[in-house]
């Protein structure tokens, strides 16, 4: 068989990360609790890491025009991947050159000629860890869900337990006999299903309409075309898991309600002070200004959705060699969706537990719609037929019309030691992406970690806008313990 015939074509998805537009890079920073060991590094990267197809693969573009792209098996040099910058060892700021190193690094692209992927070791103690490293890895590899699994399945728990990691439960299923019970479920299927294509159908167009005219309200943190190609700033805050935990238990809602509650609050709290530093300055902008916020403001995030069939994270430890195996559970199997962050009634603004509530009712209402399965479908359809320049361009639009994207991502339950090595957390972010700020929330183990990327012009103090974050999350548990829910 030849080499032409061994190539995988690359999913429609990937291929459309190849876009300039939306030219993706993945930024993992991985804090250690010990040193880094260069050479057990390196030794655990060939008997894990470089045993998986797509990081021992090199992309190779089929044809130009279309954009079509397939992966080809390469011999890996892990010299190429695995860089040992020169460090200071008497920095005055390690937590700040970490967060220089990864601003530099985003702005380099990924050399197409060898598998997307690099690792850099600072063995330099910050505040979180005694030892750093930044995974780069082309968004064309996989999702997060994929490099969490692989990152999983090179790692060996350090709990003595030896159950397996699962992040969902199976519902117990029972048979209802009852005829009255049955007509209810029939009655409440029917109307779920009309919930259902009403709300795809509203959804898509408001779709259409973001693609074609309807743009977010200005705003300090809104970008515009180019926001892609300008320099990022990516900071971090790791916060107990079991504040959210505690909120999720008292308002009887789900870990990504209270994390998109939470971000939605900070927003609105980070605007109300760059609202007011303008109003400082400029009476005209204070003229205009009801509450610090303007009236009528137009604020919609991205969202992304796992289209896996499987509500759990795989382990991919058993199949990681085998790329039959990992068809249907690896790569980008993720689908972008709506999600409105308008400013609330202003007498909502002082009760924080109305944040949750509404981030609850969004997230409901967006599973009871197929928007980003049709989004999917959109872009395969347009990459097929169109070439995935024609994607890019659509996907672009929204985006560009639109303010931030928001991510919530499960994490390992238990802590775990990849490459050889004890992990202290995990914060994934992004770079080239065509909007001003990206806000990941990332679990693990009993740590829940705030990722930020923001536009040093546009958001110049991101740290504020994590504190403001955090500070939204304290007033909740504040406002539950005074009304008795803890």
């Amino acid at each position: 068989m030849s080499q032409e015939e061994e190539d995988q074509p690359a999913s429609p998805l990937a291929r459309m990360l190849q876009a300039p537009t939306v030219n993706l890079c993945v930024l993992t920073v991985l804090g250690f609790k010990t040193t880094i060991d260069v050479n057990l590094f390196k030794q655990e990267l060939q008997l894990t890491l470089l045993k998986h197809p797509r990081f021992s693969s090199v992309l190779i573009e089929k044809d130009k025009k279309r954009g079509e792209y397939s992966w080809r098996r390469t011999k890996v040099d892990i010299e190429n991947h695995v860089f040992i910058p020169d460090l200071d060892y008497n920095m005055e700021s390690p937590d700040e050159f970490v967060e220089d190193f990864m601003s530099e690094t985003s702005k380099y692209d990924m050399d197409m000629t060898r598998p997307l992927w690099e690792f850099y070791i600072l063995n330099v103690k910050t505040s979180k860890a005694n030892s750093t490293i930044i995974l780069k890895t082309h968004h064309s590899i996989g999702d997060g869900v994929s490099l969490i699994s692989l990152l999983m399945a090179c790692a060996k728990k350090t709990s003595e337990s030896n159950s397996p990691t699962i992040f969902s439960t199976k519902k117990k299923t029972s048979n209802i006999r009852n005829n009255g019970m049955m007509i209810t479920r029939l009655l409440t299927n029917v109307w779920t299903t009309f919930l259902i294509y009403f709300n795809t159908l509203v959804d898509m167009l408001w779709v259409l309409a973001t693609i074609m005219f309807l743009k977010d309200s200005k705003t300090p943190i809104k970008g515009e075309r180019g926001v892609e190609l300008s320099p990022k700033r990516f900071v971090h805050r790791i916060i107990d898991f079991d504040d959210i935990k505690l909120v999720k238990t008292a308002m009887n809602v789900s870990v990504n309600d209270v994390a998109t509650g939470v971000a939605k609050a900070g927003l609105t709290r980070y605007l109300k002070t760059r609202y007011g530093q303008q109003s400082q300055s400029n009476e005209e902008v204070h003229v205009k200004i009801n509450n610090l916020l303007p009236k009528n403001l137009r604020l919609t995030s991205i969202v992304c959705f796992n289209l896996r069939q499987s509500p759990f994270i795989e382990d991919l430890a058993d199949i990681m060699e085998n790329e039959e195996k990992l068809k249907g559970k690896w790569g980008n199997i993720f689908a972008l969706a709506h999600l409105p962050l308008m400013t609330m009634r202003l007498q909502d603004h002082n009760d924080p537990l109305a944040y949750i509530h509404r981030a609850k009712a969004a997230m409901d209402r967006k599973k009871l719609s197929l928007e980003h399965i049709c989004y999917a479908m959109l872009v395969t359809m347009l990459t097929k037929f169109f070439g995935m320049k024609s994607a890019a361009a659509m996907t672009s639009r929204i985006l560009w019309n639109t303010t931030l994207l928001f991510s919530n991502m499960m994490g390992p339950p238990k802590e775990i030691a990849p490459f050889g090595h004890p992990l202290c957390y995990i914060a994934p972010t992004l770079t080239g992406f065509p909007q001003a700020l990206v806000v990941h929330f990332q679990s693990y183990a009993d740590k829940f970690i705030i990722s930020i990327a923001a536009d040093e012009k546009l958001i110049p103090n991101p740290h504020k806008l994590c504190d403001d974050i955090v500070k939204s999350l304290e007033d909740v548990k504040d406002s539950l313990i005074k009304r008795g829910f803890i």
